[in-house]
């Protein structure tokens, strides 16, 4: 320890930064890196990499482009020449031009021809993927409310257009959310229905429910994970809890999927009123993160209490500071919730505690197959004998 009663080993990593951020900073040194043998590719991946966050935005936009005008859709039978996806998109073929190159350049779009393009690695992989496609289109609103970036940070808690989408998801909203219009609540559930399909095979690949008889999932939306429940475990039965106008949404899911003798749909406020008791396996996906910790924190406490003696409560979100060298979920989740002014993402170890608080036991995060999108952590309740 040092007089500042930070450890020898902080004081020295402090050290350290503060003489590499002035040599990265110092001109001189940048001149001399690009261009001397041995450092001049660090020097060159360290630009790109600055440049990139640089021009994300303009990244994002030609995705969005590419998604919003269906111009990944037009190039999935078969290649095109840009007068024909001028054509068919009714825009000039020079300004077209410049943003397929910019696609082709993010390998959204391949050229295979003289002035014939097919889709690209990562145009074909989005084709493939309904959710993500759904996402890049609702991403209008997030990049709305980052237009000011230092008004959204100082005004945190205020209205946004995510706030205003996500209207249900805040606490204490229940009275406006049973009042308004039902086609809100089918628009934003079917965002949530598109993007299910990858988080449900991530929880399923992580942990199985087929030994399990009742589950209960705690603000399951339109039921979407619940029938994907089902049909992984069809001996299973189900409740899914949300609010009126979205528990009346997973009602129509369970008889279109006929699954009425298996699920039901309970309309509830999951953090203001009881929770429906005899499950032996409570999820709650993609919800915590959207919450601030005391809701949080009384959300769980309500679950231990409902679960069956021996029963298991299973998380699934992404969570911060994992995968270690990749940005993904502080950077997008984290400026996702900033912008709908509630909720942030949490790690394994913060969700940890708040279930050993909650009093759950045997808590550990299971492993997933992409770890960026979702990550599990189950937590038990103690058998009776041993409470």
């Amino acid at each position: 320890m040092d007089k500042s009663g930070a450890p020898l080993r902080t004081r020295l990593r402090e050290k350290w930064l503060l003489f590499r951020n002035r040599l990265l900073a110092s001109s001189d040194f940048q001149r001399r890196a690009s261009s001397f043998l041995l450092t001049r590719g660090v020097a060159r991946k360290q630009a790109r990499t600055l440049f990139d966050l640089s021009a994300g935005f303009v990244y994002s936009q030609t995705l969005a482009f590419c998604v919003q005008t269906d111009l990944l859709a037009r190039l999935e039978d078969e290649p095109k020449t840009t007068a024909e996806l001028s054509a068919l998109l009714s825009i000039p073929e020079t300004p077209l031009r410049t943003v397929i190159r910019a696609a082709c350049a993010l390998k959204l779009i391949e050229p295979c021809g003289e002035d014939r393009f097919t889709l690209g690695q990562q145009g074909a992989a989005l084709l493939g993927n309904p959710g993500v496609l759904a996402m890049i289109k609702h991403h209008a609103l997030l990049y709305a409310d980052l237009a000011d970036p230092e008004q959204l940070v100082k005004a945190f808690g205020s209205k946004t257009n995510l706030a205003n989408y996500w209207s249900y998801a805040a606490r204490g909203n229940r009275q406006s959310a049973t009042c308004d219009s039902s086609s809100q609540y089918a628009r934003y559930s079917a965002l949530m229905s598109a993007t299910q399909p990858f988080v449900s095979r991530e929880i399923f690949s992580a942990y199985s429910f087929e030994h399990h008889k009742v589950l209960l999932d705690l603000g399951g939306g339109d039921g979407a994970f619940t029938v994907a429940a089902l049909q992984h475990a069809p001996r299973l039965k189900a409740k899914v809890v949300d609010l009126p106008p979205v528990a009346a949404l997973a009602r129509e899911r369970i008889r279109q999927q006929n699954a009425d003798g298996s699920a039901e749909a309970v309309d509830g406020d999951i953090f203001a009123d009881p929770l429906p008791s005899g499950a032996d396996l409570i999820t709650l996906v993609r919800v915590l993160h959207d919450h601030n910790d005391e809701a949080v924190s009384g959300l769980l406490q309500k679950a231990h209490a409902a679960l069956e003696p021996g029963g298991v409560l299973l998380i699934a979100e992404p969570m911060a500071g994992f995968p270690r060298g990749t940005p993904q979920v502080d950077t997008y989740f984290g400026i996702y919730l900033l912008a709908m002014g509630q909720g942030r993402p949490r790690s394994v170890d913060e969700i940890t505690a708040l279930l050993k608080e909650a009093g759950f036991a045997e808590v550990r995060a299971l492993p997933t197959n992409i770890p960026l999108l979702t990550q599990v952590v189950i937590g038990r309740r103690k058998p009776s004998s041993s409470v």
